[in-house]
């Protein structure tokens, strides 16, 4: 009887453990400074929720909603995988993306999952019916008290039937025809940051990396699709020249079913004026 018991308490250790590593939303914050940065955008803030793969949290999503709506968002950025090729439920996922769009404006790019179950023009009426904003190898404007900034999205690379990943961000990039002016980006992939750095992208927000899914304390992710083993990018902001890359971890799961010390992230980004 002793050692059943001392195997239960160990057996719900591990489960509350699990649990917690893939339901304890935490919320990362950044603040990016740029002396290009439009006066008018300083202290702006904006939020990234990226790879939801239709995960869930809590009843009609409302801890993931009550996160994003803590940080007080300018802009909602929502950087691919919104939903799983494996287990498609858009009308889940369309839970939180009607809340989101009741908090600011918001920004979608495909990830490798929207082009996987080949349901981007179902996926993209739904969003825009309710006003997000679907950006395909395009910008816009954001505008404010006079001024204004561009905001960009790219199709993530699966759309090639060829595959040829750093050819076609380069392509699409160059359908966007960005201008001078200042640029934040969503694309989906973060291991593409010498390609963005190339057209003097000034931030993009990127995901596709889950953290490295599994981390090890004081080493990092173990795997990251599209960087194989041991990635260098995972989480965090990287640089590289004049462009600033925003890296979330993520909320869901994909293929391997649980993070382990990789607690779902959104990220919170504060422009500031230098």
């Amino acid at each position: 009887m002793k050692k059943l018991i001392v195997f239960l308490v160990f057996a719900a250790l591990i489960w509350l453990f699990v649990w917690a590593n893939n339901n304890w939303i935490q919320t990362t914050e950044y603040t990016i400074s740029s002396e290009g940065l439009p006066a008018a955008f300083d202290g702006k803030k904006i939020v990234q929720v990226s790879d939801l793969h239709n995960a869930t949290f809590g009843k009609n999503q409302e801890r993931l909603i009550q996160k994003v709506k803590d940080t007080q968002p300018d802009a909602i950025f929502i950087t691919g995988d919104l939903i799983d090729s494996n287990r498609y439920d858009l009308d889940a996922a369309l839970v939180l993306v009607d809340a989101l769009v009741e908090m600011s404006d918001v920004y979608f790019v495909t990830g490798n999952h929207e082009v996987a179950v080949n349901k981007i023009d179902e996926i993209k009426e739904a969003l825009v019916e309710r006003g997000v904003i679907f950006l395909e190898n395009e910008k816009v404007q954001w505008e404010l008290e006079g001024e204004s900034l561009q905001i960009a999205g790219i199709n993530d690379p699966l759309m090639d039937q060829y595959y040829r990943d750093e050819q076609y961000t380069r392509d699409a990039i160059e359908t966007a025809a960005l201008t001078d002016n200042f640029t934040l980006l969503l694309a989906h992939r973060p291991e593409q940051l010498a390609v963005y750095a190339e057209n003097e992208i000034d931030v993009v927000f990127s995901g596709h990396a889950h953290g490295g899914q599994v981390r090890i304390p004081g080493i990092g992710g173990i795997f990251a699709p599209g960087q194989g083993w041991f990635p260098r990018m995972t989480e965090g902001v990287f640089e590289k020249e004049e462009t600033r890359l925003v890296l979330s971890r993520g909320l869901g799961n994909s293929g391997f079913p649980v993070r382990i010390f990789n607690l779902p992230e959104v990220v919170s980004v504060t422009l500031e004026k230098e």
